[in-house]
């Protein structure tokens, strides 16, 4: 993804603060859509920590032990931390149909075909935001959260996936406000990825991913 007309593709290795990339992710959204930046296809990973989105409910905050941060974006509470791949999409949607449900469809569809490479048979499920698949004991689990925001027209955030984390960490809240499901992992499906294969994985399908999102123009 070399051309001006692409996206830039930016894949970080090390851990990134969150109050940091929230800060710059949103100073790119806003050069993109001043026409004086590129779109953006961001990997990281962060430190532990809550976040906190627009729909969030403090009685779903039930152990904080890590800080938590509003977002900005939709959705309620979610956990970033080690062994997680979080993917901050940043696209000018004014350009590419200007259909959020398409771009968040079309977003799905990019995680769920790069865990897929991968060996994980992951899919939606109608009423539950997220990415799901079955976990050892056969059972409905989340492995991947979708929050997206989206101001002229310009989007923010996007999706995390758990590669390696602690899954204990989710216990402090409830993830994206849905109880009666647990999470899940790469590593506990037995399907253990470091970062540079899920990242791969991502960029074998990445083109894809933005001819679909572009698809109603």
């Amino acid at each position: 993804m070399s051309s001006d007309d692409e996206p830039e593709w930016r894949s970080d290795p090390a851990q990134i603060d969150y109050a940091r990339a929230l800060a710059e992710m949103e100073a790119r959204a806003a050069a993109v859509a001043a026409g004086t930046a590129r779109e953006l296809l961001w990997l990281l990973e962060h430190p532990p920590v809550y976040t906190a989105g627009t729909s969030a409910d403090v009685a779903e905050l039930i152990d904080p032990r890590f800080p938590v941060i509003s977002a900005g974006r939709g959705g309620r509470y979610t956990y970033h931390g080690p062994g997680q791949r979080i993917g901050y999409v940043v696209l000018d949607l004014g350009k590419r149909g200007r259909d959020v449900r398409h771009f968040v469809h079309s977003l799905e569809g990019w995680v769920i075909a790069a865990l897929g490479e991968i060996g994980i048979e992951a899919f939606r499920a109608a009423g539950r935001i997220g990415i799901w698949t079955f976990d050892q004991a056969g059972r409905e689990a989340k492995i991947g959260a979708i929050g997206v925001r989206v101001k002229r027209w310009i989007t923010m955030h996007g999706f995390s996936v758990n590669l390696t984390p602690d899954l204990s960490h989710f216990d402090g809240i409830v993830p994206c406000g849905i109880a009666e499901y647990g999470v899940t992992s790469a590593a506990a499906l037995g399907r253990p990825s470091d970062h540079a294969t899920f990242d791969a994985a991502l960029a074998l399908h990445a083109d894809a991913f933005l001819k679909t999102v572009s698809s109603q123009r």
